[in-house]
């Protein structure tokens, strides 16, 4: 039986409510099944590459070879960004978190590039273009700059995934590196209606350009209720330590109601797919660069949660859980780990732009007011301070 909800029916954060019809991809939380414009993703992971299933989910199938060559093509050459953005960044503050740079990076290409023809093909898949191949350019430049630094320029002889680790260092990653990269941005690449995607089509309902609708994005994602996790579950396996203090580092946390991180979703009951994948890829690359300590303490603390709760509550790993470990194998520092996921992200961002354009009606929400009523308005001398304020610093 469908549910019919009455207009003033509230739902704490929107839980369960539909925002939106959507042909870009699917979860089943009950099955543990995550599927791209109706593909497993298992199978992208598989078969398919960063750049192919980004343009499988904004153009809403999969490119012919020379679709895909040109798709290709286009990306590279646009991967350089202009001076006047990396002379912006060079005064931000070193200390910044590099989310906070690419969210005002990616607002300010907007400057360069608004025109808003939303109707024009030509002007929307110049945009597509555009984010996807600066995005990352911007994530290293910053890197870069915020360690006295000149940017790495990309290198047009690397793929996607591995033109990034390149920028990060100036060295050409190791092959496998790079592969593995690449599917791990696949995995990012798109997850439905979340914070940051949701963010994205309210934003895109308002008809501005679509560099202000990722940047609103990646303002939502720099949230640490939603990217992010998998830093601190790093953090979780340093302080942990070892295997033997795994089981009372659980039980501690279940008795104090502390939450385990890297563990549980909103939507999934079961492993997260994205997570089964993930520790696939982390087998792969330490047999081939070396062990880390803490995927055993990761193994041991995804046994022991399924012992105590996993089973009972349907809290098992997401997709954070595993990555953080396959990036800083990579050598890719903690706080790069949700710029990339942003890097992945933009692609299911675009497509969701993409989509709203074809059925666009602006976003305009209710609420329920709980505030006061005919109150008197009283005068200065009348006025009582009953609270700090705080104090603002210069």
């Amino acid at each position: 039986m469908m549910m019919i909800m009455t207009s003033n029916e509230f739902r704490d954060g929107l839980a369960g409510v539909p925002a939106a019809k959507s042909r870009v991809s699917h979860v089943d939380g009950e099955k543990g099944i995550l599927e791209y414009r109706g593909i497993r993703i298992e199978e992208l992971a598989e078969k398919s590459s960063f750049i192919e299933t980004a343009y499988l989910l904004i153009w809403g199938k999969l490119p012919t070879q020379e679709e895909l060559e040109d798709f290709e093509t286009e990306i590279r050459y646009h991967r350089r960004i202009k001076y006047h953005i990396r002379d912006m960044m060079k005064c931000f503050p070193g200390t910044g978190h590099p989310m906070d740079a690419l969210q005002t990076s990616a607002a300010a290409l907007g400057l360069f590039y608004s025109r808003r023809a939303l109707d024009n093909p030509n002007y929307i898949r110049a945009a597509v273009v555009r984010l996807l191949a600066k995005i990352p350019t911007m994530v290293a430049a910053f890197h870069m700059i915020r360690k006295g630094n000149d940017p790495i320029q990309p290198n047009d002889d690397l793929n996607y995934a591995a033109n990034f680790l390149y920028m990060l260092t100036e060295r050409r990653p190791d092959p496998l590196a790079a592969q593995i990269f690449d599917v791990c941005l696949t995995l990012h690449a798109e997850h439905t209606m979340n914070a940051s995607t949701f963010s994205a089509r309210v934003t895109a309902s308002t008809l501005t350009d679509p560099y202000a609708v990722i940047a609103s994005a990646v303002g939502t994602l720099a949230g640490p209720l939603h990217g992010g996790a998998n830093e601190e579950v790093l953090n979780m396996l340093e302080e942990i330590g070892s295997v033997e203090n795994v089981r009372p580092y659980v039980e501690r946390c279940l008795a104090n109601k502390q939450k385990i991180m890297g563990f549980g979703h909103r939507v999934y009951k079961v492993k997260d797919p994205r997570a089964t994948i993930l520790q696939d890829l982390a087998e792969q690359l330490f047999a081939k660069m070396g062990h880390d300590e803490y995927y055993d303490v990761a193994v041991e603390l995804e046994n022991v949660v399924e012992e105590y709760i996993g089973r009972e509550k349907g809290i098992y790993p997401n997709v954070d859980f595993y990555s953080g470990l396959l990036y800083r194998k990579l050598g890719i520092p903690a706080d790069l780990f949700t710029p990339i996921f942003a890097i992945a992200r933009v692609a299911g961002w675009l497509a969701h732009w993409k989509e709203q354009l074809t059925v666009n009606k602006i976003y305009r929400p209710t609420q329920i007011y709980v505030g006061d009523h005919n109150l008197a308005y009283i005068p200065m001398a009348e006025r009582v301070v009953d609270r700090d304020p705080g104090t603002v610093s210069a």
